[in-house]
């Protein structure tokens, strides 16, 4: 690494075009979020963030979500928006409205598939992360979407038949597995995601459910990129000061 770059690492983040958004609930909430998206090119695909657990402490800046926004606009040509579930906090603000254990936040995902069609941003991915791939799972196929990808999907609200409506339905489901998870591991998740048959399983080695630490960090980011923009790979290290 020379004197004129930097590692690409923990908080660091890439040039992007950045704006604070709100977004409007069909019944009736106003939620909080950020779109970032590239800032001399077109965005080749967009990434709907879902974040985990409001109730552990998940919200948009769940450090893999913040490090998805603020590096993969430079990185991957990738459209990243996150946003706050109902009721959840963050320094950007608060969303209205309570905790819908995975349900009434169907309103919040088609919110955002809204702001994304009226944006025209191109290709929406989801990409949830714990409670957010139970989100994805329950209420992702009501909307046009190219597929999800599910960090460590725990699979205890999403129910087998919610589940099963993703096989056949011509949306990918990429399930990324940490090999020491606290809700789902490889072994039990192969047998879980078997009623659909096209889901890619990726079973991560020494992976944990919150992915902590910068090599498990890129892990993430690079399955993500692997599965919705391939050409950008390998994702850069450094990048010039």
């Amino acid at each position: 690494m020379s004197e004129t770059e930097f590692e690409i690492r923990g908080g660091v983040e890439l040039p992007a075009i950045r704006r604070d958004i709100e977004l409007h609930t069909e019944d009736g909430l106003t939620l909080v979020g950020e779109l970032a998206v590239p800032v001399d090119r077109a965005p080749v695909a967009t990434l709907l963030t879902l974040h985990p657990l409001p109730t552990a402490g998940g919200f948009m800046d769940s450090h893999i979500i913040r490090k998805a926004a603020a590096r993969l606009p430079a990185q991957a040509d990738l459209a990243v928006l996150r946003f706050n579930f109902r009721s959840v906090s963050s320094p950007r603000g608060t969303s209205e409205g309570e905790f819908g254990d995975g349900e009434t936040e169907r309103f919040d995902l088609a919110a955002a598939v809204r702001f994304i069609e009226a944006e025209g941003l191109p290709t929406p991915w989801l990409v949830g992360w714990s409670f957010g791939t139970e989100v994805a799972i329950k209420h992702g196929l009501e909307h046009r979407i190219a597929g999800a990808i599910l960090l460590s999907p725990p699979l205890r609200r999403a129910t087998d038949a919610e589940l099963g409506r993703w096989a056949g339905s011509g949306s990918r489901l990429i399930a990324v597995v940490p090999e020491f998870d606290d809700f789902l591991r490889p072994a039990e998740a192969r047998e879980r995601f078997a009623l659909v048959p096209e889901t890619e399983l990726i079973e991560v080695e020494s992976g944990k459910h919150l992915w902590v630490g910068e090599s498990q960090t890129r892990r993430v980011l690079t399955e993500i990129v692997r599965v919705v923009n391939p050409q950008a790979l390998p994702l850069a290290e450094v990048w010039p000061a």
